[in-house]
């Protein structure tokens, strides 16, 4: 994990669902830190910073510094409630991490080595299947994203978890099998490029009869 955000919170007594519309109309979103074997506190934070750092589409992957009324935490969102019709934000769970915490999350995966690939070399498409892979980690080292090596894949082949460069201690959470993150197949020909060959075909076919027969008119 390369960097963190901050966010400042205020502490809130009550909960509900009118605590929540009063809280919303001051701008502010209710949220609440939980773990590391300490009760659950009730917070609210700034709508529009907070809002800012959802649509940065980070905040499940990345940690953060949050200000607690003068009192440091670190936290790593774990859920964020969206309004239905809105997507205005309406709620944020926290989990307070330490050094020891080890918690599942859903890392981008990234292909390197595309220069490499026989398969891509010819033309072959790159069929993502999985974009993100759910991994195992420390909630103080999260990857940002993860490496898959292309090399050496040709049309056909699988690109497995195995093709996957995984920092130190970083483990998948389907663990039982080396399943797979994409394959490449072939290019499809298009209906106007079939189309296309076949024509040419035909033309040849027939220029064939006229070339053979070209000599003896010369004799003539």
């Amino acid at each position: 994990m390369s960097k963190k955000y901050a966010l400042k919170a205020a502490n809130r007594e009550r909960a509900g669902k009118g605590v929540a519309r009063s809280l919303r109309r001051e701008g502010r979103v209710p949220a609440v830190v939980y773990g590391d074997g300490k009760e659950p506190v009730k917070i609210s934070l700034p709508l529009n910073e907070s809002t800012i750092e959802y649509r940065r589409g980070h905040m499940f992957t990345t940690l953060c510094d949050l200000d607690l009324e003068g009192k440091a935490h670190v936290v790593l969102a774990r859920d964020v409630q969206l309004h239905p019709v809105t997507d205005f934000i309406e709620h944020i769970d926290f989990l307070r991490v330490t050094p020891k915490t080890k918690i599942p999350v859903w890392v981008p995966v990234h292909f390197i080595n595309h220069e490499d690939s026989p398969g891509i070399f010819q033309k072959g498409v790159l069929n993502v299947v999985r974009h993100e892979v759910e991994l195992m980690c420390s909630a103080m080292d999260i990857p940002e994203s993860i490496d898959v090596n292309l090399a050496g894949k040709d049309l056909g082949d699988a690109v497995k978890i195995s093709d996957a460069k995984l920092p130190e201690g970083v483990k998948p959470v389907i663990s039982n099998r080396d399943f797979t993150i994409a394959t490449i197949v072939a290019p499809k020909v298009g209906p106007d490029e079939d189309e296309a060959a076949k024509a040419a075909e035909g033309d040849a076919a027939a220029a064939a009869p006229a070339a053979a027969a070209a000599p003896a008119a010369d004799k003539k």
